[in-house]
């Protein structure tokens, strides 16, 4: 294990590992329609590199299927990730053996296993991350689109219209929700049902309403316009009850924060300090079996905590 050769072979694959995933498996793609299709008279990538990558994704692709997985569309989608299910596994993939290899080198093979088995779960709280990120941008930016809605609807224009002019004028996501809700429409999906999917996925009451209102007026006829400016009149003031709720509960928020970051710091400060003192958390089985069951607790401590702190109304 501590022979030079053993050293090298295993920098060399982590460099490998990387240069595969920045150069290769990260490369945006454009379509599932191969590039010769999309580019009459371009050539497919031949290096080496690219058919491995190519062949490592069309691998995984046959078998997560079209369920995707872990990392399925819907998934990426909400997080606003732009990748393939397949692409996005073998990101992940290829993640958790660069992270396996830095933990052997660095510290033991027991931490790097641990990491390479941990990396497809902070893959998943990071798409999660970026999902309340996105849902979050999508209710901020709902007052201003209620509101291009009311105007396109007084100038006549119809339901769908509106959100189309809508989709066209607004930043992401709600551009990209408005576009698929116009699309989905377009291929035969009912608009009630496609408005509720897309609230569905941004997981926001506010613009239920939105949609029972425009149902409502589908099937009882009135002043759209109207009904919707009371609508907006509601969702501003539910507004600004979240925003002192926020503010009453960002104390609470930064404790937690502080809370789980204490232990794991102060782990890093003794390990630096006297390196044999947290060596036997590793090298012992009672020590690794107290470390699983500290790492145990500290997920459900910090679920705990993040109930506690985010309330519903």
């Amino acid at each position: 294990m501590d022979s030079p050769l053993f050293f090298a072979s295993a920098v060399t694959l982590c460099l490998g590992a990387l240069l595969l995933l920045i150069f290769v498996v990260l490369k945006p793609r454009y379509g599932a329609i191969p590039a010769e299709r999309r580019r009459i008279g371009s050539q497919p990538d031949q290096s080496g590199i690219g058919r491995v990558s190519q062949s490592a994704v069309t691998l995984v692709d046959g078998v997560i299927g079209e369920s995707g997985g872990p990392f399925n569309r819907g998934v990426l989608f909400n997080a606003g990730i732009k990748q393939a299910p397949a692409d996005f596994t073998v990101s992940v993939a290829v993640a958790s053996l660069v992270m396996g290899i830095l933990g052997m080198l660095l510290v033991n093979v027991v931490i790097g296993i641990l990491l390479a088995a941990a990396t497809p779960f902070l893959a998943r709280l990071f798409l999660a991350i970026l999902t309340d990120k996105r849902r979050a941008k999508f209710e901020a930016q709902l007052s201003d689109t209620i509101q291009m809605l009311i105007g396109g609807l007084r100038v006549g224009h119809s339901v769908m219209r509106s959100i189309e002019a809508a989709a066209n004028e607004s930043d992401a996501p709600t551009s990209e929700e408005f576009s698929r809700i116009v699309n989905e429409t377009r291929v035969g999906k009912d608009s009630r049902q496609a408005i509720d999917d897309s609230a569905e996925r941004m997981d926001s009451e506010d613009f239920r309403w939105i949609g029972q209102a425009i149902q409502i007026n589908r099937e009882v006829g009135g002043d759209l316009a109207e009904v919707l400016e009371q609508v907006a009149g509601t969702i501003r003031e539910r507004s600004e009850i979240k925003g002192h709720v926020r503010a009453l509960s960002a104390e609470g928020k930064m404790s937690a924060y502080i809370l789980m970051a204490m232990p794991v710091l102060v782990g890093l400060i003794l390990s630096m300090i006297n390196p044999g003192y947290m060596s036997l958390f590793i090298e012992t089985p009672i020590g690794i079996a107290m470390l699983v069951a500290i790492v145990v607790l500290f997920v459900v401590g910090g679920f705990w905590l993040s109930r506690i702190v985010k309330i519903k109304f």
